[in-house]
């Protein structure tokens, strides 16, 4: 019992006292030097210093892979060439190869690495629906052609009346003459558009009909 006491009283001593330890620091490389040259110190301080000279520089041993670019010029191509076949085909009338053809490129847009730009993606995005929408519509496809335009709105409202159109257009189809007024309006409040204010005209006229 006395000896286990004397290791406890030893060991709260050795908690409570400061030791000075006779080391310097370079003040142009930062690494730490042992005066004393101990030598189990010295290995704690020299893999200190490996450390911190590790973490000022980039690795440049070969087999350590490069920092992501921010945008994969590659993928970037492949969507834009995809998004200018799927307007080909829409000019031709060839509405569903349009939108399979840019139902891939809002997929390889949607995978981007998370490293890229936001605004990139974002961009993209709200283009791709907005012509999916539009073919949709070429093709009747009311309720999947309205759920393409409000994603490209959500991406982006301002400067984006086609979009709005498009929106509406599908509304207007299905019936839905209300929420079309109020999407016409709302598209408006970004700035004048004579496609919007038309659809507006017409719109209403058919509610004031309905009464």
């Amino acid at each position: 019992m006395a000896a286990q006491s004397a290791q406890s009283a030893q060991a709260v001593q050795s908690r409570d006292t400061f030791l000075l330890l006779p080391i310097t620091i370079d003040s142009t490389t930062k690494d730490i030097t042992n005066l004393s040259h101990d030598p189990l110190l010295s290995r704690e301080l020299e893999a200190l210093n490996n450390l911190h000279r590790s973490l000022k520089q980039p690795p440049i041993t070969d087999g350590v892979p490069p920092p992501p670019v921010p945008v994969h010029p590659h993928r970037t191509a492949m969507i834009e060439k995809m998004r200018n076949t799927g307007n080909a085909a829409f000019r031709k009338q060839n509405y569903r190869e349009a939108i399979d053809l840019y139902t891939h490129a809002i997929q390889m847009a949607l995978t981007r690495p998370g490293w890229e730009p936001a605004p990139l993606l974002r961009d993209e995005l709200q283009q791709l629906y907005s012509n999916r929408a539009q073919a949709h519509i070429g093709i009747n496809n009311w309720p999947e052609g309205l759920a393409d335009a409000n994603c490209s709105i959500e991406f982006k409202k301002a400067g984006n009346q086609k979009a709005h159109w498009r929106k509406c257009k599908c509304l207007k189809e299905m019936g839905r003459l209300e929420e079309a007024r109020d999407g016409l309006e709302y598209g408006l409040e970004f700035g004048t558009d004579p496609e919007l204010s038309n659809m507006l005209k017409e719109v209403q006229d058919m509610l004031d009909r309905r009464q």
